[in-house]
């Protein structure tokens, strides 16, 4: 079943694209184009100041919005990759930018494997359920962000849709706080921030790896 969830969201998302193209509701976004640039913001908030260029894995990258994004506002001290499971996401990010190095691999298969990246981002990838249950889609995030925290050196961000909103839709995710803190602190860590203030109807999470350490703080 989580297979099946995850390739079916791909084959939603490919109808996506056929429909409309390079646009942000070709990447499967219903919203304004300024809703995913402030999307976009939120998730490379996730980076902690660093003194060299860190890498950044854009898991799910699509039409590679993310990394147009990087570039149009000259984010600088990023190495970008990006990995999709979409032949036709993959043929179009390519073309766009030839240099960039894409990854086409399915990490629920437990014998692929990918580099380890500083960051890694998950924008989009668990904020659509299709036709899955809550539940079914609860068991494949779970599933999924187990497999690919063990890839992100410092940090992970990723996105799901929240219960905080005046109505929900039937094929989205929508994940209460308490059950996403409950599951973060006994599989993956407790040093987490919970991102609910940027006026969509989502929220992001940024999982770190070691904790934070204000430098106010002295030894």
């Amino acid at each position: 079943m989580v297979s099946s969830i995850q390739h079916a969201i791909v084959q939603d998302c490919e109808i996506d694209l056929r429909k409309f193209g390079d646009t942000f509701e070709g990447a499967g976004w219903t919203k304004k184009k300024s809703y995913a640039d402030r999307r976009y913001r939120v998730m490379l908030d996730v980076i902690r100041p660093a003194t060299s260029p860190v890498s950044v894995l854009d898991f799910g990258c699509g039409i590679s919005h993310l990394y147009e994004y990087i570039k149009k506002n000259d984010v600088p001290n990023i190495v970008y990759t990006g990995l999709d499971l979409s032949d036709s996401y993959l043929a179009l990010s390519r073309a766009k930018f030839p240099d960039v190095t894409y990854h086409q691999v399915d990490l629920m298969d437990p014998v692929t494997t990918i580099p380890e990246f500083d960051y890694i981002i998950m924008s989009g990838v668990l904020t659509y359920k299709g036709a899955a249950s809550h539940q079914e889609m609860l068991t494949y995030s779970q599933a999924l962000l187990r497999r690919v925290a063990p890839f992100a050196k410092v940090g992970l961000a990723f996105n799901v849709m929240s219960k905080h909103v005046d109505w929900e839709r039937d094929d989205l995710f929508h994940l209460p706080l308490t059950d996403l803190a409950i599951f973060l602190e006994k599989a993956l860590g407790r040093h987490f921030t919970i991102r609910h203030d940027y006026d969509l109807f989502e929220y992001t999470t940024y999982v770190y790896f070691t904790p934070f350490r204000d430098s106010r703080e002295g030894t």
